[in-house]
C-alpha cells in the first residue's frame, strides 16, 4: 500500500502546490523546492507531500523482506531524507546549502537502493533481479544528471527533476508488484 502511495502522495502534491502558486510559477523551469519554500502559496502542500513520500519509502523498507538488507536500508535512508528535505525548505529566494545537501543525499539513496537491494539467486523477484536493478539505477542517475546540467543551465530543471523523484517514487511500487507476483506465482506451483 505504502509504495503504491509515494507516486501519488508526491505527484498529486506538486500538482496542487503548483495550483495554489498560480500562473507565476513555471514547472517546467522551476523546481519542486520552489513550491517548498517559506512564504509560497503552497508551501504547507508541499511539504506535506514530501514527508508523506519519506513515510511511504519508510515504510516500504520496513515491509519489502525479499530485498537485500542494504537495499532496503537505502530506501529507508532515502524516505528519512524526504522527511528532513521537508523540514529544511529553502528561502524563498536564493539557495541554500542545507536543503541541497540533504536533496542530494536523497537522490543518491534513491538511485543506488535498486542495485543494493537485487538478490543474485535464482528465482528472485522480477524487480529484485540484478538486470532490472541496474537499469533503474542508471535510469535515475542519468536522469539525475540531466537535472543537474538543467539546473546550471537554467533551462527544464523543473521537468528534469519531476522525471527523476517521478521513477524514484515509482520503482519501490514495480518491485512490491514483481515481489507479490512472484509470490502468487509460487503459490500456484506449490504442490497441495
Amino acid at each position: 500500500m505504502s509504495s503504491g502511495c509515494a507516486p501519488a502522495v508526491l505527484i498529486g502534491g506538486w500538482a496542487i502546490a503548483a495550483r495554489l502558486e498560480g500562473p507565476a510559477y513555471d514547472p517546467a523551469t522551476e523546481t519542486i523546492s520552489t513550491l517548498a519554500a517559506y512564504g509560497s502559496s503552497g508551501f504547507w502542500v508541499m511539504t506535506l507531500a514530501l514527508a508523506g513520500l519519506g513515510v511511504c519509502h519508510l515504510l516500504t523498507a520496513l515491509g519489502l523482506r525479499p530485498a537485500a538488507p542494504a537495499g532496503r536500508l537505502a530506501l529507508g535512508a532515502g524516505g528519512v531524507t524526504a522527511c528532513v528535505v521537508a523540514l529544511i525548505p529553502p528561502p524563498s529566494s536564493g539557495g541554500s546549502l542545507r536543503h541541497g545537501t540533504v536533496t542530494a543525499i536523497g537522490f543518491t539513496l534513491l538511485a543506488v537502493w535498486p542495485v543494493l537491494a537485487a538478490r543474485r539467486r535464482d528465482g528472485a523477484p522480477w524487480g529484485l533481479r540484478p538486470a532490472p536493478a541496474v537499469a533503474a539505477t542508471l535510469l535515475m542517475l542519468l536522469s539525475a544528471v540531466w537535472f543537474l546540467v538543467e539546473l546550471h543551465l537554467q533551462g527544464a530543471a523543473g521537468v528534469a527533476e519531476r522525471l527523476v523523484t517521478a521513477i524514484q517514487s515509482l520503482w519501490p511500487f514495480v518491485v512490491v508488484a514483481s515481489c507479490l507476483r512472484h509470490r502468487y506465482r509460487q503459490d500456484e506451483t506449490a504442490p497441495t
